[in-house]
C-alpha cells in the first residue's frame, strides 16, 4: 500500500480536532484540501474513518485505532524535531575529541573551559592521544577532530589547521643550577642524562630530527609516555628535558627547575587540529571546530566571533 504520509498528518490533526475546519486552520490549509485528503486516506485504506455530526466529525472504532498509531507516530516525529532543534541551538550534543598532553595543557583546557561555560549542554569526550594515534583515530571516525602537536603526517582527506605555535626550552632541576649561567651546545647535551617522550611520539620524532641535523643520534636516557610526566622527573634530577615553556614557566619561577640557554636554535612548534575533510561532523563539533579556528583569527570566543 502506497499511501502518502502527509494525509497521516491530516488525518491527526482532524482527529486531535473533530473538526476539518479547525484542522485547516492549525495546518495552513484549506478545508476543501482536508476533506479532499480524508476522503483519499479513505479510499486508499478501504475503511471509513469518521462520521460526520452536527459539530463536525467523531472517529469511526476503526478510525479510533489508526489514531492511537497515528498519535503515537506524530509525537516521535515531534520529539526528534525538538531533538534537532536543541542540538542546532547548542543545547544538546556530544563531541569527541583526541588530544595530545601538550595541546590539552597549553591550549584545549581553557577553549573548553570558556565553551562549557556557553554550551553546558554539550557534552565532552576527551580522549588523551600521542600525535600518531589522535590522528588514526580521526582517520577511523572514533573522534570528531584531534587537537595535537606537530608534525602531524595527516595525508588527505585529513586536513591540519594550524592553532598556535609555542617554543620549548631546555630545563634541569637544581643539581644543574651551574648550567643556567652557560650556554648549552647539542654535542655538550649528550654528556648529561637526558629525558624524552617515547619513540612512538611525534616529539620524539621532532628531536630526533634536529639532532640528526647536526650529524647527532638521540639516546633518551628516560623515556615517558606523556608529557605531563617528564616535569616530575626534571624536578627529582633525573636529568635535563625538553619542555613546552608554558607548562615550564610556574616551575621555572618558583626556582623548581633551572632553564638552560641552548647554542642551536629549536624550531617552533604548532598546536594545531586535524579532522577529516570527507565526514561530516555533529553541529556541536563543528561549532567548537569553528570557534577554535575563528578565535585565533580574531582574538575572540564564542558567539562575538560569528557575527
Amino acid at each position: 500500500m502506497n499511501v502518502n504520509f502527509e494525509y497521516y498528518r491530516i488525518f491527526y490533526y482532524v482527529a486531535k480536532y473533530n473538526n476539518f475546519t479547525k484542522a485547516a486552520h492549525a495546518l495552513g490549509n484549506s478545508q476543501p484540501n482536508v476533506t479532499r485528503a480524508m476522503n483519499c486516506l479513505e479510499s486508499a485504506i478501504q475503511c471509513t474513518l469518521f462520521v460526520r455530526t452536527n459539530r463536525g466529525v467523531r472517529l469511526t472504532p476503526e478510525g479510533e485505532r489508526l489514531y492511537t498509531r497515528v498519535a503515537a507516530a506524530m509525537s516521535l516525529f515531534q520529539a526528534a524535531e525538538d531533538e534537532m532543534m536543541e542540538s542546532a541551538e547548542l543545547k544538546q550534543g556530544s563531541i569527541a575529541i583526541g588530544a595530545s598532553e601538550t595541546a590539552l595543557s597549553i591550549y584545549l583546557l581553557e577553549k573548553l573551559r570558556r565553551f562549557h561555560i556557553e554550551y553546558p549542554g554539550i557534552r565532552l569526550k576527551i580522549y588523551n592521544h600521542s600525535t600518531p594515534q589522535a590522528v588514526l583515530s580521526v582517520k577511523s571516525g572514533e573522534i570528531d577532530f584531534a587537537v595535537v602537536t606537530t608534525p602531524t603526517q595527516a595525508n588527505e582527506p585529513l586536513r591540519e589547521v594550524k592553532l598556535q605555535s609555542f617554543r620549548e626550552v631546555l630545563v634541569g632541576g637544581r643539581t644543574f643550577t651551574a648550567l643556567g649561567s652557560q650556554e648549552l651546545s647539542l654535542v655538550e647535551l649528550q654528556d648529561y642524562p637526558f629525558i624524552c617522550l617515547g619513540k612512538e611520539t611525534m616529539t620524539y620524532q621532532f628531536y630526533r630530527e634536529l639532532f640528526l641535523k647536526h650529524g647527532l643520534e638521540l639516546k633518551p636516557d628516560t623515556e615517558v609516555a606523556t608529557t605531563d610526566q617528564v616535569l616530575p622527573l626534571v624536578k627529582y634530577e633525573l636529568g635535563l628535558a625538553f619542555l613546552p615553556e608554558p607548562m615550564a614557566r610556574k616551575s621555572i619561577a618558583q626556582h623548581e627547575i633551572i632553564p638552560i640557554t641552548l647554542r642551536e636554535e629549536i624550531p617552533e612548534r604548532e598546536i594545531c587540529m586535524v579532522y577529516d575533510s570527507k565526514r561530516p561532523m555533529s553541529v556541536a563539533a563543528q561549532k567548537l571546530k569553528k570557534i577554535l579556528v575563528e578565535e585565533d583569527i580574531n582574538g575572540t570566543f564564542g558567539k562575538k566571533v560569528l557575527t
